[in-house]
């Protein structure tokens, strides 16, 4: 029997799939298109992925969508995508039918403004700030001052990775303010300095600050030794044996200038 949070998963992909259907199908697709679409969370790595590769193969071309890794994994069953992008701690069971390739490993970093006087929590911190059982940044060493919840939205695999590995089977907070991508997450707690959410950690800058995980930073270092441990890894789902293009992308993203590209972005290589 699927959970709850499985089939809002799912329902979500289900909605967004029908738009990202009817616009795929607006143009024709050449015999070496590569069509990806999924996790916004890998969107901009697939998208510098496919501007190095063009250069080397100018009778190729790749249309980058995103939509979340729930779209990601209907987009490849369906075929509406040939290479569907997940970024998910476990793989849902409709994922079972489909090849899936790790490409990379992304970090999860939970953020607040960097006014906060707060630096770090604990898991059962985390937890409970986010299951909306602790609601003022005072009874974690801070100010006076409601926490506000800034979070992503059903259908990303982000948010279904978080919810996994701070939440449990718990559920967000009610008062929960949702957000369709990273950098949307961002730029909500750069604005309000009372926030905290979550972001992929190469996506941390000046503008927010990482919060100590049990007094681990939050760092791609920290998450390829082990002691950092929100993490997920970073699929290209396929659906049987991929074309030869689209093979030909894939070994290019596993290849050491692929890995080493996501490297310099911000990822976590898998070689």
């Amino acid at each position: 029997m699927r959970s709850r949070s499985a089939l809002q998963f799912l329902n979500t992909a289900s909605i967004v799939l029908l738009g990202f259907v009817a616009l795929s199908g607006c143009g024709s697709r050449g015999r070496n298109t590569v069509t990806l679409a999924g996790s916004t969370a890998f969107q901009p790595f697939a998208e510098k992925l496919a501007e190095r590769y063009l250069a080397a193969h100018p009778d190729a071309s790749i249309n980058v969508q995103g939509g979340g890794s729930a779209v990601g994994i209907q987009a490849a069953i369906s075929g509406a995508a040939q290479i569907g992008m997940a970024d998910l701690v476990q793989l849902p069971e409709e994922a079972k039918s489909l090849t899936a390739t790790a490409v990379a490993r992304d970090g999860i970093a939970i953020v607040v403004n960097p006014s906060n006087p707060v630096s770090g929590i604990t898991s059962s911190q985390a937890h409970d700030i986010f299951a909306g059982r602790i609601r003022s940044w005072k009874d974690l060493g801070g100010l006076e001052a409601k926490i506000r919840i800034i979070c992503r939205e059903e259908g990303s695999g982000t948010r279904r990775s978080f919810d996994q590995l701070v939440l449990g089977g718990d559920r967000v907070s009610s008062d929960a303010l949702f957000q369709n991508s990273n950098g949307t997450c961002r730029e909500a707690v750069t604005s309000d300095p009372n926030s905290i959410g979550y972001v992929s950690i190469g996506l941390v800058n000046q503008k927010v600050k990482a919060l100590l995980w049990n007094g681990i930073a939050a760092t791609n270092a920290n998450v390829g030794n082990g002691s950092y441990p929100l993490a997920r890894p970073i699929y290209f789902l396929t659906r049987g044996e991929p074309a030869p293009h689209v093979r030909q992308f894939i070994d290019y993203v596993l290849s050491a200038e692929g890995q080493g590209i996501l490297e310099t972005e911000g990822l976590i290589p898998v070689k």
